[in-house]
């Protein structure tokens, strides 16, 4: 029987405190990932300045997704996943597939994209493959051995060096601030596809399965009832404030060093490895390696933010089935509950270091041998229906009576999660639209 005995006691606080605030910064850490800043450069490579107001749009929509799934965790007492079981037996299915097939394709992603900054820092020491098996080794040791307090605090610390890298950089191009704050109008640029490109940078930044595993996150901290429904509110806005001025200080970037250049560069993490060479030229080589190692903070972040948070869900997943036996239906007080994640109970569970190596491992292989095209296929497709999936089952579990009357949601509540519902819908469609199903089969 696993230990409890550390379980946190933790009395709420009368009202909100910014000292109270981390798992909010965890879910920005882990969302924003490389790939996130790439996509942002692009955006103001191309339109300068245009699309500023798509990327605040973008963080207002992630604040109404984690706002729901603290919200759930905290009102109810049960965590996201007792209560997707309760919709009935598919959202089982979905998420175990998502999962395994999501994580294996993630984890070679995750290990790539920290190893790219490494490589460049330290040229010629290994090969990429290396530096990846390395980062995500380091990855798997850290989270295996400690608990989320200490997690956290190291989070902390890399969003603090993210922080630093991309706003030096954002003051460093000498901004057109009155540019950027026409911007901030809802306008879209003149170009083919303008829609779908405006839609992509609103969705596309800092939204990933972290967004479901804040409510794990906000349980993990010892925030377990609704005490602390001020203290996570706060701190979820803190969490997309955070990644609005990532998001907005690369855009910068883009729209100064790149449109004004007529200078573009890769998709994917490589973009920043070409950003790093033009950073060099520009501003010299103390500039770049600055850079890089944001850049790595940036990465590693993500890659451990997943490895911990997406391992809580998949452990409280093995919890719940082996408490029902795969049953559905409301779960009461015989479900999983926020107060047993909070007890560290889970992170030192065997589902829990078995998902860390299922991340880990498996992936390596992928890192030398290429990424298969029908598991990238499936990765993109179960990848872009998560967050359509999120959102309508937020609406659905807080709109009913598995939630307390008063915690339930309002109008605006609705009217956000039923856009961003809308939102990811589009994308997913596009996305599905978008692979090469001719040659699937």
């Amino acid at each position: 029987m696993a230990d409890t005995t550390d379980t946190k006691e933790i009395t709420p606080p009368r009202k909100s405190s910014w000292r109270y605030i981390g798992p909010g910064i965890v879910v920005a850490a882990t969302g924003v990932g490389a790939g996130d800043l790439v996509a942002t450069l692009i955006a103001g490579s191309n339109f300068g300045y245009t699309l500023l107001w798509a990327a605040v749009a973008g963080c207002l929509v992630k604040i109404s997704l984690a706002e729901a799934a603290g919200r759930w965790h905290l009102s109810t007492g049960r965590t996201l996943f007792d209560g997707w079981a309760s919709l009935g037996r598919w959202t089982t299915w979905f998420f175990v597939v998502y999962v395994v097939v999501w994580g294996f394709v993630y984890g070679a992603a995750a290990m790539s994209s920290s190893a790219l900054p490494l490589q460049a820092l330290f040229p010629g020491v290994m090969d990429l493959e290396w530096w990846a098996i390395a980062c995500g080794l380091v990855g798997l040791v850290f989270v295996w051995f400690n608990k989320y307090a200490v997690f956290e605090k190291v989070m902390t610390l890399l969003v603090g060096v993210m922080f630093a890298v991309t706003v030096y950089l954002a003051i460093r191009v000498t901004p057109n601030l009155p540019e950027a704050f026409a911007g901030l109008l809802p306008v879209l640029p003149d170009e083919k596809d303008s829609v779908l490109n405006t839609l992509g940078l609103i969705g596309g930044v800092g939204g990933t399965i972290t967004l479901a595993a804040y409510g794990y996150w906000v349980n993990a901290k010892g925030w377990t009832d609704t005490g602390w429904m001020k203290v996570m509110r706060l701190d979820n806005r803190v969490a997309y404030a955070t990644t609005g001025i990532f998001v907005i200080a690369m855009l910068f970037v883009g729209a100064e060093l790149l449109h004004s250049a007529n200078v573009a560069i890769a998709s994917g993490d490589k973009g920043l490895i070409q950003l790093g060479d033009i950073l060099a030229e520009e501003y010299g080589p103390a500039t770049a390696k600055f850079f890089l190692v944001g850049f790595f903070a940036t990465s590693f972040t993500s890659l451990i933010g997943v490895w911990h948070g997406v391992s809580l869900m998949f452990a409280d997943f093995v919890a719940r089935y082996r408490k029902h036996g795969g049953t559905t239906g409301t779960a009461g007080a015989t479900g999983t509950t926020g107060a047993e994640v909070a007890s560290g109970e889970r992170e030192r569970s065997w589902p829990f270091r078995l998902y860390l190596l299922w991340l880990t491992f498996p992936p390596i292989v992928l890192l030398f041998q290429g990424q298969p095209f029908r598991l990238i296929i499936l990765y993109g497709v179960l990848g872009a229906a998560f967050l359509p999936f999120l959102a309508a089952t937020l609406i659905w579990l807080l709109n009913s009576t598995r939630t307390p009357r008063e915690w339930r949601n309002g109008p605006l509540s609705n009217a956000m999660l039923a856009a961003a519902g809308l939102l990811f819908l589009v994308l997913c469609v596009k996305q599905v639209w978008d692979q090469p199903w001719a040659d699937f089969f």
